[in-house]
């Protein structure tokens, strides 16, 4: 009799999972067994947070070059001879004020880095914020040696990028410290295509980086316009290259098609921004001072490309989440191919 039990409670299970696996795509295995991101909810809001005071700190760096303020405090890191507040006017209060917004910062990410290394479980995550305060230790220094050095090319140039450098590090923080992150959930097939879309989202994301180092090169005045302006296309060509693949094959995976969505629109922007700051520096050429128009476009062109290259980012580490590695290297759900693929 209790054998007979057996096989029947056996077979009600066969069906129960029988029936599971018919009406949802096949899925890799013990996803559901791995434990997700361990990051108190407090900590990944405080990632958030010091994301966004390191965009406004972008910015704040921007209006220093855009006004031409870089040398209005002489030396470093005292102000004018001294550690007390200068008048804050003129060039000064951008020059001035992006140290005091920078030390705050600096601030804020040893605090993040502390916080991560305490409750943190995932060692790579400690390590991440730890190149975090580096980063931005490093970007004091730079910062420093531009101003005593008299705006050195390279070094101005390396403070800007390092700046980008430190934005990406922060936001790959925020985003992988959502409690639901992890790097081997269930992934979807793509079908075998040169680039894969994780190789295109690479390249992506590289050629956003060089096409800001090309920017800050420019506006320093170590470049011409041409080489800028062919990173835009390229950048361009890519973004639209990587949003078409998404929407041809991964139509409903809503975290890949959302940043991709995204990453157009400030891809759209930034090129507007481009054309415009470009018009406006033909039109002000020879200007004693800085023309309020051109300021304000110019830090607009330097956010909205920081913008840029955080959302290729973001996009990027979706696609390495979700979608496998090509040739099959890693366990996968289900195939994508075209508008089939299903979430």
């Amino acid at each position: 009799m209790h054998r007979v039990e057996s096989i029947v409670r056996g077979r009600e299970l066969a069906e129960t999972e029988n029936k599971t696996s018919s009406g949802s795509p096949p899925r890799a295995g013990g996803a559901s067994a791995v434990p997700t991101a361990s990051t108190p909810p407090l900590l990944h809001g405080y990632t958030i947070f010091l994301s966004v005071a390191t965009f406004l700190l972008v910015v704040a760096g921007a209006l220093v070059t855009s006004n031409d303020a870089g040398l209005s405090v002489p030396d470093w890191p005292t102000s004018f001879g001294s550690f007390r507040m200068p008048r804050m006017v003129g060039g000064v209060l951008y020059e001035h004020g992006h140290r005091m917004f920078a030390a705050t910062v600096g601030l804020l990410t040893v605090i993040m880095a502390v916080w991560v290394w305490l409750k943190e479980s995932r060692r790579w995550v400690k390590w991440l914020a730890g190149a975090a305060v580096l980063a931005v230790i490093a970007q004091g220094i730079l910062g420093g040696i531009t101003v005593l050095f008299y705006l050195p090319l390279f070094v101005s140039t390396g403070h800007a990028v390092l700046a980008q450098m430190f934005f990406c590090i922060v936001v790959t923080l925020a985003v992988t410290t959502q409690k639901d992150w992890r790097w081997d959930e269930t992934k979807v097939e793509e079908l075998p295509v040169i680039p894969s879309l994780r190789q295109l989202a690479v390249l992506l994301t590289g050629m956003i980086f060089l096409q800001l180092i090309l920017g800050a090169l420019y506006r320093h005045h170590g470049i011409g316009i041409l080489p800028h302006l062919i990173g835009a296309i390229v950048v361009a060509v890519l973004a639209l290259w990587i949003v078409v693949r998404i929407y041809s094959r991964f139509l409903k995976e809503d975290r890949i098609t959302r940043p991709a969505r995204g990453l157009l629109a400030l891809v759209t922007a930034q090129i507007f921004l481009g054309v415009v700051a470009y018009v406006l520096q033909l039109q002000f050429r020879g200007a004693p001072q800085p023309m309020p128009p051109l300021v304000r476009v110019g830090t607009a062109h330097v956010a909205v490309g920081a913008l840029v290259l955080a959302q290729s980012l973001v996009l990027t580490l979706q696609v390495f989440r979700r979608v496998a590695a090509p040739n099959g290297s890693s366990a996968v759900g289900r195939v994508a191919s075209g508008e089939n693929a299903q979430p």
